[in-house]
């Protein structure tokens, strides 16, 4: 495809380098030191020009544009830019925005604004938040199949019960596969036999309540299904929405905000949250209000040094679990080397978000793992697929290295893959895939 990129910002620059292998590339950005930083960086065109402008579009090749994506800071910007696109061919339009609002007014009418697919930030980085804070220990926590299969990545530390452990011996769950051991240099698909050290990522792949178990095994912090109290630090767009999405799951949260005309607002609207006017940065307000007996924290405030500070205050007074929000990337590792159990940069989320709709028509999900380094494909299953009427082993041998079937589900119902399983016209596979030989997968698959 040949793709514009309005905005070479954190969230551009991702999109950017996720597609430039595959794709036609053009990116747009008004700062000239972004336009350097990313034409030395990436093998795509770049322009220095504004993104709204019809002769900066026209430029960028507009003409022959099969997809435009808007993706700068600024909400309105994005939103005209994809306008602007229409006016001269019909091209897929993709816009970033924050606001809520406008995702809202978009939902009502479909291809308003001239938009064809809407990412909110703040929304999807409190969905992300929600679903990491429902199972300790993991970093990254995808759905597939509507729900039936879930997949999470969880670092195995120095104290973890199965470091030293091999594959065989730590997989005590029926409807669990081992998708993935990721290392700095290396991403290994286990075999039985493979030893767990200290320091490995782990990927699995299958029900909810395997997943849910396995987590279990290595953290005894509580579940979001068993978690009494959690507290969300901060109540601005992320901060509501993370909050209402725990009271769709049943749960009553309490929420700080400093601010009282914004604390009354969030009352009135969250009927089932408790919202506490005050300053989270104080341990003395902490500790009054028994913050240290709550199983997740969320810090969701203004800036990464508030957000690292009431997380710290949060671990200091023995609160089992946070989640922070890291607007700046490069302070994720950061987070999380001092303590933070999750940073959240709400940049990369929606880059992710963005970069799933361009993948093939065949693939239903995807997720994207390690920066790039490997993905989880849910694909459905066609007449031209190499797995239709295969047995698993057998089509196994025809498929690169760096793949693993880790679920199927068929009619509704989850089915563990082995060796034996014959993959059915319409099933719907999750697949666990190295980057390396991803384009080779899908085209087979």
């Amino acid at each position: 495809m040949r793709v514009i990129v309005v905005g070479a910002g954190e969230v551009g620059s991702n999109i950017a380098a996720s597609l430039a292998d595959d794709h036609d590339v053009i990116v747009i950005d008004q700062d000239a030191d972004r336009v350097d930083s990313i034409t030395y960086s990436l093998d795509v065109l770049t322009i220095h020009g504004d993104g709204t402008s019809l002769d900066v579009l026209e430029e960028a090749g507009i003409d022959d544009a099969d997809m435009v994506i808007a993706s700068t800071d600024r909400d309105e910007t994005n939103i005209v830019v994809c306008g602007t696109a229409k006016t001269v061919d019909d091209p897929f339009t993709i816009a970033r925005v924050k606001k809520t609002d406008f995702l809202r007014t978009w939902e009502r009418s479909n291809g308003a604004f001239g938009v064809d697919f809407m990412v909110c930030t703040d929304l999807h980085t409190a969905e992300t938040m929600v679903r990491i804070s429902g199972l300790p220990g993991a970093h990254d926590v995808e759905t597939f199949a509507n729900g039936r299969v879930h997949m999470a990545e969880f670092e195995v530390g120095s104290d973890s019960p199965i470091a030293g452990e091999t594959v065989a011996d730590a997989d005590r769950f029926e409807s669990l596969t081992f998708a993935a051991i990721i290392r700095p240099d290396d991403i290994i698909v286990p075999r039985g036999d493979t030893v767990i050290e200290s320091g490995d990522n782990i990927v699995v792949i299958g029900s909810a309540e395997s997943v849910r178990g396995f987590a279990g095994t290595l953290t005894p912090a509580p579940t979001l299904e068993e978690a009494n109290e959690i507290v969300i630090v901060g109540g601005g767009e992320i901060g509501y929405q993370t909050a209402r999405l725990f009271e769709e799951e049943g749960l009553s949260p309490r929420l700080v905000e400093r601010d009282h005309d914004r604390a009354r607002q969030i009352a009135e609207r969250l009927p089932n949250t408790l919202v506490l006017e005050s300053d989270a940065t104080d341990i003395d307000f902490l500790v009054r209000e028994h913050v240290d007996e709550s199983d997740i924290v969320v810090a969701a405030l203004d800036s990464d040094e508030k957000n690292l500070l009431v997380s710290l205050l949060a671990k200091r007074i023995g609160v089992d679990r946070t989640v922070a929000v890291v607007e700046f990337g490069e302070y994720v590792d950061l987070f999380e080397t001092v303590g933070v159990d999750v940073a959240v940069n709400p940049r990369v989320v929606t880059a992710e978000e963005i970069t799933r709709f361009t993948r093939e028509e065949t693939t239903e999900n995807v997720a994207i793992l390690e920066s790039d380094r490997a993905e989880v494909l849910e694909i459905e299953i066609d007449r031209d697929s190499l797995l239709f009427g295969n047995r698993i082993m057998d089509a196994m041998t025809e498929l690169p290295d760096g793949i693993v079937i880790g679920a199927i589900t068929r009619n509704g119902e989850l089915i563990t893959p082995r060796g034996q399983t014959v993959v059915e016209l319409g099933d719907h596979v999750v697949v666990f895939v190295d980057t390396e030989v991803l384009d080779e997968v899908t085209a087979a698959l």
